[in-house]
């Protein structure tokens, strides 16, 4: 009888431990399930922090349309978005090593070259430049002959200069013909008449006093056979060299958000607006209508540079004292992550 009754509780033990292995590995297989439909075993996303030329509006908008649409996060990424500006400049912030990615003008590589700073351009956005001088139509200044003895506003510094100074030399005129009076962003002095051109942008400036029923004549350096690039996307060399994935997947899927703007000009400028609450939806769609052309979206890849562009950038740079000794061009720019 005790063989019989030991005989009986090996059999229900036996039958015990086969039902907690039958259900252990049904638990085993609702894991594996739960990680491949998107669950605790994914990779976690890359955090990249871009610093822009400028304070958030349509002219960034294509980096908005790649964190709106999603195009950051396939590529593995999360990326934060920082304005910019004289208090952030974007070439110190990324060349600081506290952030990976920023917008300027492609002049302000090359000078940061000469200074022993390594940053790289990845892909210029507007191929065109949007910068021109303009004047109200009343002035009846219609070109840069027209400026002699005129006090003109000349923002000091930066791409703005150097490009309103390319076009008086290849226009023939001498600065001392020119009474030239620094301005900042107020555009009263122009709408007074205090002077007669304005230095500015044609997505921006031009729109905002035409918004105020003024006509303007606008003066642009292709005129004058100059086209400097304008945003640039630059990060440090040695993020290229370290993780030439990780700039990869960033550059294609920024110029992936910059295509998507293009085909949707409105529904991209209203990113902006959650970026900042001062903008204003039908200048931001203006903004960036008017920027469309001045990307070259008929020149495929968009972003894809020249280099004659940038050998005639610096050429200016070295004649107008900008630059005092020549870069090597191959490693101020490359297009190797745009395909």
């Amino acid at each position: 009888m005790w063989r019989n009754s030991k005989k009986s509780m090996l059999v229900l033990m036996t039958a015990f431990m086969l039902f907690l292995t039958a259900c252990g590995s049904g638990n085993n297989g609702a894991a594996v399930s739960s990680a491949s439909d998107g669950g605790s075993s994914e990779e976690p996303l890359r955090k990249v922090v871009l610093r822009l030329k400028w304070v958030h509006q349509a002219q960034f908008a294509g980096f908005y349309a790649a964190v709106e649409q999603g195009y950051y996060k396939e590529a593995g990424l999360e990326v934060e978005i920082r304005p910019g500006g004289s208090d952030f400049p974007s070439v110190q912030m990324v060349a600081s090593g506290g952030e990976d990615f920023g917008v300027t003008g492609a002049d302000q590589i090359l000078l940061a070259r000469e200074k022993g700073v390594p940053v790289t351009a990845l892909s210029t956005i507007y191929r065109e430049t949007p910068f021109v001088l303009f004047a109200l139509k009343e002035s009846g200044i219609t070109s840069m002959e027209d400026l002699v003895g005129e006090r003109i506003g000349v923002k000091l510094g930066g791409n703005e200069e150097l490009t309103y100074r390319a076009m008086a030399q290849n226009s023939g005129i001498d600065s001392s013909e020119v009474d030239e009076m620094p301005v900042k962003f107020d555009l009263s002095p122009l709408l007074s008449g205090q002077v007669k051109a304005w230095p500015g942008y044609v997505i921006n400036e031009v729109l905002a006093v035409e918004k105020q029923g003024k006509e303007v004549n606008v003066i642009k350096p292709q005129d004058y056979g100059i086209n400097f690039y304008a945003d640039t996307l630059f990060t440090k060399q040695d993020l290229i060299e370290k993780d030439p994935e990780l700039v990869k997947s960033f550059v294609q899927a920024s110029m992936k958000g910059w295509a998507y703007a293009l085909e949707n000009p409105e529904e991209a400028a209203g990113y902006g607006l959650k970026y900042s609450d001062s903008l204003n939806i039908e200048h931001e769609t203006n903004m960036m209508n008017a920027s469309i052309p001045l990307l070259q979206p008929e020149n495929l890849p968009l972003g894809n540079m020249d280099t004659e562009a940038w050998s005639t950038l610096q050429d200016n740079l070295l004649e107008l004292e900008f630059l005092k000794s020549e870069q090597d061009l191959g490693q101020v720019f490359t297009n190797e992550f745009l395909e």
